[in-house]
């Protein structure tokens, strides 16, 4: 019996010392100056499990987001909106019902289209304005600002650069994210199959030497996910969705 005991406790160690790391890091120039596409491939160092990062990576010097919506049918996707909306990356936005009725805040182009909502998983927004891109803890945002555009998704994933406790482990799943690096860089990004509490550890792992996640939102994954990418030549990277979804967030020239 105390065999088994210390083994257990050897087991729950072993787990716990667990991290992500990264084990592989590539980096392509974008269609403009500032946006980058980074490749990332990043492993558990417990189980030897990997998974994979794609960002869009850029400064809000030169660029900001932009939400798109697709309020009616027939609803693009993302390859097909995000270049014939002028835009230079981008990824799916929040959750919508079966009906295709945003599912917490959206304001799209300076118009609120759906209202803030209280929810478990809506415990952040992705806001716009005409100077920065802020992800913003429910209780910190105000529509007295003037906001371009704003996105209401969550969970939280990272805060303040720390892992945010609570979030699901068990259920394995595409994702997209929104981050904000300390540099206050803003990333846009996809991850193969991981739980929530996994790409909350992978976010807040050093990624790259000068990528260092402050603030991270997730947004709708699942058959929602996709990510789109213009290089430099003009070629596109993508990932397609696997379902129609109600709307985008893309990266554009200021």
């Amino acid at each position: 019996m105390r065999k088994l005991s210390a083994v257990i406790v050897l087991l729950v160690c072993a787990t716990a010392r667990a991290e992500w790391k990264s084990i592989s890091t590539q980096w392509e120039p974008g269609a403009a100056k500032s946006l980058e596409h980074g490749y990332i491939v990043v492993e558990e160092s417990g189980t030897g499990e990997r998974a994979s990062v794609e960002v869009a990576l850029f400064s809000t010097k030169s660029f900001k987001l932009r939400v798109i919506d697709q309020p009616n049918e027939p609803r693009g996707d993302l390859g097909e909106v995000i270049p014939r909306e002028k835009s230079l990356a981008g990824i799916n936005g929040g959750y919508f019902t079966p009906e295709y009725v945003p599912i917490g805040l959206r304001i799209v182009d300076g118009n609120v289209i759906a209202p803030l909502q209280r929810a478990r998983l809506l415990t952040g927004v992705l806001a716009v304005s005409s100077r920065t891109v802020q992800i913003l803890r429910l209780a910190e945002f105000s529509t007295k600002p003037k906001w371009d555009a704003a996105l209401e998704c969550g969970p939280f994933l990272v805060d303040a650069g720390q892992r945010v406790s609570g979030l699901e482990n068990s259920r394995t799943a595409r994702r997209t994210f929104a981050a904000i690096a300390r540099d206050e860089r803003v990333a846009l990004g996809f991850c193969s199959d991981v739980t929530l509490a996994d790409l909350s550890k992978i976010l807040t792992a050093p990624l790259a030497s000068d990528l260092k996640i402050w603030r991270a939102l997730n947004l709708d994954g699942g058959s929602s996910s996709a990510f789109w990418f213009k290089r430099r030549d003009g070629s596109a990277f993508s990932i397609s969705e696997e379902k129609p979804v109600r709307d985008f967030v893309a990266v554009v020239a200021r």
